[in-house]
């Protein structure tokens, strides 16, 4: 059942289109919203790509003009991304895109059962957010180790 909803969640973002980026590139999108001005490296990691990788979809991104990138002040090698105005309004058009394509799926289910689905996802919601930040502190600690 999970992966059923999982697909069918699948086809229902498929319909609010993200052209002109992939789902890679969204992703991308999604984590500069969270951690504006990380660096290249990190956000390979955050991906588990490589930064060749992980900097050609920022140079798409950037050449669309939704990724900007700025020295670090700390250190004239690197690069801080950051997501532009155009970025953000991308990732706003996007989510109610998807909002209004969840919507009026909801509308179809009962009330009871609508209730019952968003005291789930709000359970789901804050056991990700957990398993995520967990997996943040642990990486984190693990860069302060072998500094």
């Amino acid at each position: 059942m999970t992966s059923e909803a999982a697909e069918l969640l699948e086809v229902l973002w498929g319909r609010a289109s993200t052209a002109p980026v992939s789902a890679s590139q969204i992703r991308v999108l999604f984590i500069l919203e969270h951690s504006d001005g990380i660096n290249l490296r990190m956000l390979a990691e955050t991906l588990g790509s490589t930064p060749p990788s992980t900097s050609r979809l920022c140079d798409r991104l950037q050449a669309v003009g939704f990724v900007e990138r700025a020295p670090s002040a700390a250190s004239r090698r690197e690069l801080r991304l950051h997501l532009s105005r155009r970025g953000r309004t991308f990732l706003a058009e996007l989510r109610a895109r998807r909002e209004a394509a969840l919507q009026s799926v909801l509308e179809q289910m009962p009330v009871t059962k609508r209730t019952a689905l968003l005291e789930g996802l709000e359970a789901f919601c804050a056991a990700a957010s957990a398993e995520i930040h967990e997996g943040d502190e642990a990486s984190d600690a693990r860069d302060a180790r072998s500094a």
